[in-house]
């Protein structure tokens, strides 16, 4: 039978669940008890951790926790929180596989800049989540670890790349997670998993530069049950390191703050699919505008308005900045046959467009983001906030490699139903997504709240009102709970 105070210790939010344990109310031996027991009762049957860590290990990490706290250690905001971090990142002595063979057996010298964070903040680190094969699509499943199910239906897709981490969120497993997105894989996850990612403006949280320093299409942050939760892990993850050059040098604490405040005239437009230039498969639309409501019911105004720009030319240009920076990754592989064939599909072709481009391409397609950014500047001048549906199709068979027909049309790449979110990654501005609702087989879709440059506070602000006005999460658990 499950304990009943294990059960509510992995109710409670993060932010509860920290003050819980700076006061002493839970021991951080408890926590991990906690957390633990729904791992291994429910983790077997989704496969979002992974390289999970040896409980005896993992428990004297939580007493030496409880220890710093009776001696009246100064502590982190995470102190004690169990974290299994996202397997694109490295934690020092935990498996790296990056869900490819090539990495299979590797095992981390160090950390990242956002893990020495966590870590520094109070965590124990658990294991890892799980991802695609190098973080490309968002389908978790990789020939290391396998497939990660969506607790909603164990046959469906947990989307991706973050798609462990929102599942461990979902579940319970974990307060709250870690997570990156370039084309969605802090969005497309909690959508299809009923919680909330937030993908922050580039350089919030900062990352090392490693071979080549540009504006990134790339951008870490968290998922986390409530918007609230997202700011104690943001407030963590975020802060200026100069050996980001762009990092933002605002004081992260600020997204730990509460985050009450009046929307009464706040003005949002909805973008919907963008005049038609976007498909979406029956229902998820729907869904999405049905949603709309709960933002009016709070004060704001709505009303359907969509940026004059083509979204096709926004697409192309896309898949050249995306093969680019493929290639720069994963070109040592490809140039080395063993390994070459040791990539999925999808990884060769990104490398081989990355190879073939030209310069006039790359420079026509910089110049179409930033064209595309100035374009939402001015949209945004009459509207404090976009929102916009996150995903085109609800959660999908998990043994699909991807959606291959959406509302009829024809996908020509792997990647090509994520299209919705593409939008946000160009333009480099902050989005939040949001639980939406259920569509009729009872699987859940989100909306995203795109936020003004460097808006990440208002974005969870306005989330948090969403919330409390909504109460998806609450409401509607997964039934693998």
């Amino acid at each position: 039978m499950q304990d009943a105070r294990q059960d509510g210790i992995t109710a409670m939010g993060a932010v509860d669940l920290a003050a819980a344990i700076r006061g002493r109310v839970v021991s951080c031996v408890e926590v991990m008890r906690a957390y633990l027991e729904r791992i291994h009762r429910l983790n077997p049957q989704v496969n979002a951790i992974v390289a999970l860590r040896d409980d005896a290990a993992l428990l004297q990490e939580a007493e030496a926790a409880d220890a710093a706290l009776a001696r009246g250690d100064a502590v982190g905001p995470l102190h004690g929180f169990p974290l299994a971090v996202k397997d694109l990142d490295p934690v020092r002595g935990l498996r790296f596989t990056q869900g490819s063979p090539i990495f299979a057996d590797r095992i981390a010298d160090a950390d990242s800049i956002m893990v020495s964070r966590l870590r520094a903040a109070g965590a124990i680190f658990i294991g890892k989540t799980n991802v695609p094969e190098f973080g490309l699509g968002s389908h978790s499943f990789n020939p290391v670890y396998g497939t990660t199910a969506n607790p909603y239906d164990l046959g469906k897709s947990a989307g991706g790349s973050s798609g462990g981490a929102a599942v461990a969120v979902a579940l319970r497993m974990q307060p709250v997670a870690d997570g990156s997105d370039h084309a969605g894989s802090l969005r497309n996850p909690p959508a299809f998993n009923n919680c909330y990612g937030l993908r922050p403006s580039w350089g919030r949280i900062p990352a090392e530069a490693k071979d080549v320093f540009s504006p990134s299409l790339a951008v870490l942050g968290a998922i986390g049950r409530t918007p609230a939760d997202i700011g104690l892990m943001l407030s963590v993850q975020a802060g200026y390191d100069p050996r980001c050059p762009n990092a933002i040098r605002q004081d992260p604490s600020a997204f730990a703050s509460p985050l009450a405040r009046d929307f009464r005239g706040t003005r949002i437009a909805w973008l919907g699919d963008c005049g038609g230039q976007i498909p979406f498969d029956p229902g998820v639309l729907e869904v999405g505008r049905a949603a709309l409501s709960t933002f009016v019911e709070i004060g704001c105004t709505v009303e359907e308005a969509v940026p004059r720009y083509d979204m096709e030319q926004l697409w192309q240009d896309w898949l050249v900045l995306r093969a680019l920076t493929v290639a720069a990754n994963l070109r040592p592989f490809y140039d080395e046959p063993r390994h070459r064939a040791q990539l999925k599909p999808e990884a060769a072709w990104e490398v081989e467009r990355g190879l073939a481009l030209g310069a006039d391409r790359i420079i026509a397609a910089l110049e179409g983001r930033t064209r595309w950014y100035e374009t939402l500047r001015r949209f945004m001048e009459a509207y404090d906030y976009l929102v916009m549906p996150t995903t085109q199709v609800f959660p999908f068979d998990k043994d699909l490699r991807w959606p291959e027909t959406v509302g009829g049309r024809a996908m020509d790449t792997y990647h090509r139903w994520m299209q919705a979110v593409i939008p946000v990654t160009m333009s480099g501005l902050p989005a939040l997504d949001v639980p939406a609702g259920f569509g009729e087989a009872g699987l859940p879709t989100g909306i995203q709240i795109v936020g003004r440059n460097h808006g990440e506070l208002a974005c969870l602000q306005l989330g948090a009102a969403y919330d409390a006005a909504s109460n998806w999460v609450r409401r509607y658990p997964p039934p693998l709970n």
